[in-house]
């Protein structure tokens, strides 16, 4: 599985959800459904990486039985509150799952100085979220705004400390046959994240030719992007989609002054084109 593919996660997912949250709720409130495709995704090769390479992304998002659950690529969570499906509020809150595969091989990456550095074992992180969305905002009884928050803590020895996520998308569908979202998140990591990623011992520096640095936890970074679908067959509600969008995200802090970020970029850019289809 490429390296980069959990930094695709969130992207995806985001443009997986759009046309599922653009449904007619009035017709279909509460029903179950499923939306599966890929999307190939550009991406920085490692977290800091100013060098990006084009990975492919599955997924698979929905609701069955008033249970929400989301599956892309490496990252997988189900909202274990039911669902009603109409317009009203929804609380949001389960469990979730993300392997990291941030430096876990040498050979994806291009810079020779980053590239000497230890790999990194898998990050195996678990963890949970809650949240409060609001169906029928602005524009119509279906359009979608939703405030997220996320905790997972690595299991694997990767980096064994916790990364907490606070979220914020609004979906709006254009007509049955196009919808379009935004989304901003944000991201504060522990200190073992900061040390596995971007510090830089006395030894990893005498291999790799990178200055030493001892980087502390904190706020990570900070993103915004966009989404939209486009219905191929039929409509929103079923058929083939067309999905595509980009995100921004902004390394900060100590994150951000790494020698592993300098030597590469702190502006971090991702955009996904791909097809889902929904029933």
């Amino acid at each position: 599985m490429p390296p980069a593919l959990r930094r695709a996660a969130f992207l995806v997912a985001t443009l997986f959800a759009t046309p599922v949250l653009a449904q007619d709720r009035s017709a279909d409130a509460g029903g179950d459904f499923v939306m599966a495709g890929a999307a190939g995704v550009v991406l920085p090769q490692y977290e800091g990486s100013g060098d990006t390479s084009i990975t492919p992304a599955p997924g698979a998002i929905g609701r069955v039985s008033g249970f929400a659950f989301q599956f892309i690529g490496n990252r997988l969570s189900v909202d274990l509150v039911r669902d009603s499906g109409g317009p009203g509020w929804d609380i949001q809150a389960g469990p979730s799952l993300v392997l990291d595969f941030n430096r876990t091989s040498a050979d994806s990456i291009d810079d020779p100085r980053v590239a000497a550095l230890p790999e990194r074992n898998t990050g195996i992180e678990l963890g949970g979220y809650v949240g409060v969305a609001r169906v029928g905002v602005v524009t119509s009884d279906y359009d979608r705004l939703s405030v997220t928050l996320s905790y997972r803590y690595d299991v694997n020895g990767a980096h064994e400390s916790g990364i907490l996520s606070p979220s914020v998308s609004y979906m709006t569908p254009l007509s049955r046959k196009a919808a379009v979202a935004v989304f901003a998140s944000a991201e504060r990591a522990e200190n073992g994240y900061a040390d596995a990623y971007f510090s830089v011992t006395p030894a990893d520096a005498a291999a790799s030719g990178l200055p030493a640095y001892d980087a502390d936890g904190g706020w990570k970074n900070w993103g915004i992007g966009a989404g939209t679908a486009v219905s191929l067959t039929g409509d929103l509600t079923g058929g083939l989609q067309l999905v595509a969008g980009g995100m921004y995200r902004r390394l900060v802090n100590d994150f951000a002054d790494s020698p592993v970020t300098r030597t590469g970029s702190r502006d971090q850019w991702m955009g996904a084109i791909g097809l889902a289809y929904s029933f």
